[in-house]
């Protein structure tokens, strides 16, 4: 579930990661890149910046670490600088903090040392590191063995002069007086000098060793219990994480909020919920978890220990404990968790390789009076704006996108239960908005009756087909359908709101997607794209919103709930959370996420109303569920991906040319083409020449539809602009696989009208009311595949 696991770094390591910190109410949190390295923690804004510019450094030898919650803490040395800190997880903020710990051991000791020897003439420098530090002890032994091996000298010698000098004066007892006394005296002060003079030289040189030895003692007694804090600190640490073991991948989930018109009235409240005090020794996952700090209407907590014993080996008959169809309801864990269909073993050998590159961006500035200058005297619905907004490819193809991870519904076709497969549904709904993160190029307009096909059968088992249907409103219809049992199409158009500091985009439409073997039958509705900073600041993308994936034919339904951000919440940013219940209101999963990076699920094994009321007066609905496991992970981008218009491996290839396509197909766009080669001035002037093109197109179209519906009178020529360009960037860039909102409006979002409604037909689509949703779509009709096989293209309108 959790990505992979670190190593925790040693005290000589540098860790690096991306964190994010705190700069004011404007802004929130910001991501930045930290770069820990000799007990000196510095930050970046990106990774390009650590060659020639650092944000912030702060010394760790003098700092004050301090958790705040599962993903903050504060790093603050006591003075001007105080860093407000935020983890992806609580798994990162604890790698963060052991290695903010071991570095500030370091500097703490590193910083004594070069305190103790600042009276040495030569000091070990900084950078050398450990290998410094064994030099310095062992030239330090090798003076205090020197020391010894004088000492052990000088004991020898006066032992050897001491048993001399007692002999002489044995002798001088024994002698007569008389001229024998004078030399024997002599003799013995003789060998008393010398005793002196070796007694003397053992007392310098145990002076010596005693001086040296109370030089390095203070030094030695501080390393030492610098050494006993860090292992102290250690076992602390590794304590912390072994109890933490079996609670980490349950602290990520966080609590999931459903809507009370969502909650089953009729909750199973059948036996009690466990709470912290009841914790089992045998099982350490008994434990609540209130990981959301918005008024939760329900919460997760995980189920009883006899749940986790048999959920292994017995799934179907804790299904009939608890009352559930054995049929459509139970779920082998296995066959969800670790579906044997993973990418790698699905994927076949390509029949053509794939290019994994595009020419890097230009880095081209833009003159707001190159663009002012050439809409004097233009009116204001026809006046162009410069492809240096844009991204190289068609909305067509961004809508495309959603089919990143076709392998979810892959997989939701081979389930057996309907509510496994409405887990799947739902991960693969999540996962269209991943690309958006960081996409805020804006993608081409498409030209009315423009294509765009993809087709990847032999690699991937499904082919798709885009058509832009309809200009006023805009409308793109969609068609996929695949080889392993799933049919998804689409038609979407959407309205759009200007309100000053930001851009709300609301999709229209509804998504099917239909499995052939179960002809299980599931719609859903995109939610709401904001656009930030659409006057002043880095433009950036928020999902916001509720989805219901509804199946039409059991009745089973999932809730989906995207968290909009907010500067002052402590919760993971872009999170999702949902319910999967039945016909009957009865839940089965609780699903909990982020839309750009992945997506988990946890069973449900009972769920009961809590007594207190929450905030705003309704009561919490606890689910009491098993432990939580993956659907879905964002691939990570490619490398390079920030000069390449932070493209995926899927979005990289969806303009490359190929054979066989139709002449409509957005890959033969020209204007496209030449911004992806870097010839921004030439795409332009193409562009430019397109506009104008479909312009007089639609204008003769009318002509005609006139004189249709009037034939005794010349039909009025009424001029209008069929093709407005995007006059306004910042309040009609769209992000997202959503059909264009700027190509229906005029500045500032107001609709531009047409005089006349024109007898287009879409060349591929035709238009229907749908059968289950009752609203009127363009449902593909067919020929399309069939025309591509015969190279036949005759029918096919001349747009570029």
């Amino acid at each position: 579930m959790s990505e992979p696991k670190a190593p925790t770094p040693a005290p000589g390591d540098t860790y690096k990661g991306w964190l994010f910190k705190w700069t004011n109410y404007i802004k929130g949190y910001q991501r930045r890149w930290f770069v820990l390295s000799n007990g000196l923690l510095s930050y970046y804004r990106t990774q390009a910046e650590m060659g020639h510019t650092c944000r912030g450094t702060i010394n760790l030898a003098t700092a004050n670490i301090a958790v705040e919650d599962s993903c903050n803490f504060v790093i603050s040395n006591g003075g001007t600088q105080t860093y407000h800190l935020k983890a992806s997880s609580e798994v990162e903020r604890q790698r963060w903090i052991t290695a903010l710990e071991l570095a500030k051991a370091k500097a703490f000791r590193m910083q004594a040392e070069s305190d103790d020897s600042g009276d040495d003439s030569t000091p070990p420098a900084t950078g050398q590191g450990a290998g410094s530090r064994n030099s310095e002890v062992q030239s330090t032994l090798r003076t205090l063995g020197s020391k010894v091996e004088d000492l052990s000298t000088c004991n020898d010698l006066i032992a050897k002069h001491g048993s001399a000098l007692q002999r002489s004066l044995s002798e001088l007892e024994g002698v007569r007086l008389g001229g024998e006394t004078s030399e024997k005296i002599r003799q013995v002060t003789e060998r008393a000098t010398l005793f002196r003079i070796t007694s003397n030289a053992m007392i310098n040189a145990c002076r010596d060793f005693l001086a040296l030895a109370q030089t390095h003692s203070k030094r030695w007694q501080k390393a030492l219990q610098a050494e006993r804090e860090q292992r102290v600190r250690l076992e602390e640490t590794l304590e912390q994480l072994a109890k933490q073991h079996n609670h980490l991948e349950r602290a990520f989930r966080g609590a999931t909020v459903l809507p009370a018109s969502q909650s089953n009235p009729a909750i199973d409240s059948k036996g009690p919920v466990s709470g912290k005090g009841d914790a089992s020794d045998e099982d350490e996952e008994n434990e609540f978890f209130d990981a959301c700090e918005d008024v939760q209407e329900f919460i997760t907590v995980p189920a009883d220990p006899k749940y986790h014993r048999r959920s292994g080996s017995n799934v179907s008959g804790i299904s009939s404990e608890l009352g559930m169809d054995d049929g459509t309801t139970s779920l082998d864990e296995q066959s969800l968790a670790s579906n044997p269909e993973s990418p790698q073993s699905q994927e076949l050998v390509p029949v053509r390789k794939r290019r994994t590159r595009i020419p890097d961006k230009p880095n081209y500035s833009l003159n707001l009076w190159s663009i002012m200058k050439n809409c004097i005297g233009k009116e204001l619905s026809k006046i162009p704006m410069p492809v240096n907004f844009n991204e190289p490819l068609s909305m067509l193809q961004r809508l495309s996108e959603d089919l990143e991870y076709y392998e979810l519904l892959d997989r939701a076709a081979k389930c057996q239960s309907s509510l496994e497969q409405m887990c799947y549904v739902a991960a693969f709904t999540v996962s269209s908005y991943s690309t958006t993160v960081h996409r805020t190029g804006k993608p081409f307009n498409p030209l009315l009756g423009e294509t765009f096909e993809l087709d990847r059968v032999q690699e991937s088992g499904y082919r798709s087909l885009c058509e832009q249907v309809s200009h006023h409103p805009p409308a793109a219809a969609h068609h996929a359908i695949s080889e392993r049992g799933w049919t998804l199409r689409q038609e979407i158009a959407l309205a759009s709101k200007f309100r000053g500091k930001y851009l709300s985009i609301m999709p229209l439409g509804s998504i099917h997607c239909i499995f052939e073997k179960s002809t299980n039958h599931y719609t859903w509705k995109k939610v709401t794209t904001t656009v930030h900073n659409i006057i002043v600041g880095k433009l950036w993308i928020d999902q916001s919103g509720e989805i219901d994936v509804v199946n039409h034919k059991t009745g089973d339904r999932c809730h989906l709930k995207f968290a909009p951000y907010s500067y002052f919440s402590r919760d993971v940013a872009r999170k999702v959370t949902g319910v999967v219940t039945d016909k009957d209101g009865k839940a089965h999963y609780v699903l909990s996420g982020t839309w750009d990076e992945k997506m988990e699920y946890s069973r449900v094994m009972q769920s009961s109303r809590r007594g207190e009321n929450g905030a705003d007066g309704r009561q919490k609905t606890v689910y009491q569920t098993l432990k939580a496991k993956e659907l879905w992970r964002k691939t990570p981008l490619p490398e390079g991906a920030e000069n390449m218009y932070y493209f995926s491996t899927l979005a990289l290839t969806l303009n490359e040319l190929e054979e066989g396509v139709a002449p409509t197909d957005s890959r033969r766009r020209p204007d496209q083409r030449l911004m992806e080669q870097g010839r921004w001035e030439e795409a332009n002037a193409e562009k430019q020449r397109l506009e104008e093109k479909q312009r007089t197109v639609r204008r003769e179209r009318e002509r005609e539809a006139n004189r249709a519906a009037s034939p005794s009178e010349e039909a009025e020529e009424v001029e209008i602009a069929s093709e407005p360009s995007e006059t306004t960037y910042k309040t009609e860039t769209l992000h997202g696989s959503h059909p264009p909102a700027y190509s229906m409006e005029g500045p500032y979002g107001a609709p531009v009208k047409s005089g006349h409604q024109d007898n287009y037909k879409s060349m591929w689509f035709e238009q229907l009311v749908d059968p289950v949703t009752g609203e009127p779509t363009h449902i593909y009709k067919g020929g399309y595949w069939e025309a591509k096989e015969q190279g036949n293209w005759d029918s096919c309108p001349d747009i570029f």
